[in-house]
């Protein structure tokens, strides 16, 4: 006799059924293998989970991002299990899942080789092959203390639990919420076919139903870290390992690694001979060498042009201030373990700025504003110092030294959205013309339990609406980011996808109703009335950073820039010593148009001279023998290998002046 009634939800579709007491979920799902989860009253649950009256139920699929999280957490417990059957003495920290993938730290005596790997994969699979039932268990915290002696590390979490919580163990390690749950302790038990324990682990869960619902995954490498992230403690080996849905799905993740590595802007900076990292100078700190010069040239010249066009006024500021600044802005107080130790400067605490905005805010102050002044727009190029961890610098991604182009708007409430959308507008053509057209927004909010915010209610609740109906008013993807917001106020971000998917933080605008506060920098402006108002301050970077936009570009491109962009636009190549005078010659002819040539007269033969330049990823060479010379032409060769002989040389100059114009990719 059915004696409960539940909520089924499918595809926004809800039905009401009638189950009984005992009912659990995996019953709802039993035709459909694709569920590996449920969501009931809003929270992932296992199968397993027997069903109460009133709940409201949704079947998780494997390949939506939470089935894939549970996916990929059930193959770290398969990998501790694994280790552990091969290297008994090891001892488990935590296997949390993470972008695209898993890992699972151990304390073991020595670190794992490639060697180890490979024994640990077949061991997996035979755990898989076995069709192990996850399943889970209730436990005090004297009993899992009891029962885990031995493992120092979950001890350490069941305490972190005792003073905090998972919120005292999320913050202490990443993924050990995944570990300790909130309001109850609770320990997963694989059991074999004889529902004998096979294997145990503490952890909140939930699991797939049994180990044979992973389909495909692959231990990727192993790596040192520091156990719950930090320095002083002891060093750990992490295993890094990554499941899917299906092989196809690991193929395919597969050869987007492959083709990520290839683009790799770290390793292609030093075959372009763009950019580097001189031990010299410190970590996280490049240097652009010419040919990097010329695109990051060419990137500033664009940006600045647009946004004097765009009604910005070009102002400049030092890189160091006094402390007393930034404990005005907020910066100190809510962002301060993201700037650089004081300096002593005539025994004054001087700082490196992290944000120019303080700065501008000065610039804005220095005189009283009137309403008919606004929007008043400020820009510069500033210089800004991070103080990054060493293990999160990569790259030009993730640098401590870098140049914003970076802007701030000072408007009245009422023109805030018209500004927002001006901004928005500037941002998606900036990335169009970089070859970036494919892009979602994301909307990152106040976290209205965490104390790192400022401001009322009623001014987050304002600001959060005005950059929501511009941002829907778009027609764009619009993503939350529910806690993601900056200390002053909420901000957009356009997240830009890349040539093979990835997606890229790039661009931001934040609405900010702090700084101009009587609080902070008490900023002004007369209005029609004769009053004395609050403008709004609206920040924007449109490169978000000049150093990481050029590392995307530099992976986006795979190094092979559009003309406008490349660092030589011709190789000219003789093919004999003879007729380099020739394409000298022509070089000279093409300079004054602006573009960049260079004649490779080098002894090195004219088959090698192309396959340089192809290396070089140079998008046009022109290649002159006897022939070209007594035509007055020469043998045009693109990146891609064509090649159309004996074209006359103003129609060659003009094919490439066109393309660099155009901006486009050949």
């Amino acid at each position: 006799m059915s004696d409960l009634k539940i909520t089924l939800v499918h595809a926004g579709e809800r039905e009401v059924r009638e189950v009984t007491t005992g009912t659990r979920a995996w019953e709802l799902f039993a035709d459909d293998p694709a569920v590996v989860v449920a969501r009931v009253g809003g929270e992932l649950k296992d199968l397993a989970h027997e069903l109460a009256d009133g709940d409201e139920v949704e079947g998780v699929l494997i390949d939506s991002p939470d089935g894939r999280d549970v996916l990929r957490h059930s193959t770290a417990h398969v990998l501790a299990q694994a280790v552990q059957d091969l290297f008994p003495a090891a001892k488990l920290g935590i296997g949390p899942p993470v972008v695209d993938g898993f890992y699972y730290d151990f304390d073991v005596e020595t670190p794992f080789v490639p060697e180890d790997l490979a024994k640990i994969e077949t061991r997996m699979r035979k755990i898989i092959k076995e069709g192990q039932k996850f399943s889970r268990r209730v436990t005090a915290d004297a009993d899992a203390l009891a029962e885990l002696a031995e493992e120092p590390y979950k001890v350490e979490l069941i305490g972190l639990k005792g003073s905090g919580g998972a919120a005292g163990a999320a913050e202490a390690a990443e993924g050990a919420s995944v570990e300790v749950g909130a309001g109850e302790l609770t320990i997963y038990d694989n059991l074999d076919r004889k529902g004998e324990t096979a294997w145990s682990d503490l952890c909140r869960g939930p699991h797939l139903p049994t180990t044979k619902r992973i389909p495909a995954f692959k231990l990727m490498r192993s790596a040192a870290a520091y156990w719950r992230g930090d320095e002083k403690n002891k060093q750990l080996q992490r295993i890094y390992g990554t499941a899917w849905e299906s092989k196809e799905a690991l193929e395919e993740h597969l050869h987007r690694i492959e083709e990520a590595e290839r683009r790799d802007h770290r390793k292609l900076g030093r075959d372009l001979d763009l950019f580097s990292f001189p031990d010299e100078i410190g970590s996280g700190l490049p240097v652009f060498h010419p040919k990097g010069g010329v695109i990051k040239r060419e990137m500033e010249d664009y940006v600045r042009r647009r946004h004097i066009e765009e009604g910005f006024e070009y102002v400049g500021t030092p890189h160091i201030a006094k402390e007393g600044l930034f404990h005005t802005s907020g910066h100190l107080p809510y962002y301060g373990e993201g700037m650089f130790p004081a300096l002593d400067v005539d025994g004054m605490d001087y700082r490196l700025k992290a944000m120019n905005c303080p700065m501008h805010n000065l610039i804005y102050r220095s005189r009283q504003r009137s309403y008919r002044e606004l929007p008043l727009r400020l820009f510069e190029f500033g210089s800004v110092y991070r103080h990054e961890k060493s293990g999160v610098v990569h790259g030009l991604t993730r640098v401590r030294g870098f140049a914003q182009d970076d802007s701030h708007s000072y408007v009245t409430a009422e023109q805030a959205p018209d500004e927002i959308r001006h901004l928005l507008d500037f941002v998606l053509g900036l990335l169009r013309d970089f070859g970036l057209d494919d892009f979602y927004l994301e909307l990152s909010t106040r976290d209205a339990s965490k104390d790192k915010f400022i401001g009322s209610d009623e001014d987050w609740e304002v600001a959060t609406k005005v950059l929501e109906d511009v941002c829907v008013g778009t027609g764009l993807e619009l993503v939350p980011d529910p806690g993601g917001a900056a200390y002053y106020g909420p901000k957009v971000s356009v997240q830009a996808r890349d040539a093979i998917g990835r997606t890229w933080q790039m661009s931001t605008i934040q609405y900010d109703f702090n700084q101009p506060s009587p609080e902070r920098f008490a900023l002004e402006y007369v209005a029609p009335d004769g009053s004395r108002q609050q403008p709004v301050m609206i920040h924007s970077a449109k490169f978000g950073s000049i150093e990481r936009f050029m590392g995307v570009l530099v992976e986006h491109y795979a190094g092979a820039f559009p003309p406008w962009l490349a660092p030589v636009q011709v190789q000219a190549i003789p093919i004999a010593e003879r007729h380099a005078d020739y394409l000298h010659d022509v070089a000279r002819q093409m300079k004054p148009l602006g573009l960049r040539v260079e004649v490779d007269d080098s002894d090195d033969r004219m088959q090698k001279k192309i396959r340089n330049a192809q290396l070089q990823k140079v998008p046009f060479m022109m290649i002159a023998g006897d022939d070209d010379i007594a035509a007055g032409a020469v043998s045009f060769r693109y990146r891609d290998g064509r090649q159309d002989n004996g074209v006359p040389l103003a129609e060659a100059v003009e094919r490439v002046r066109a393309a660099v114009e155009s901006r486009e990719q050949v």
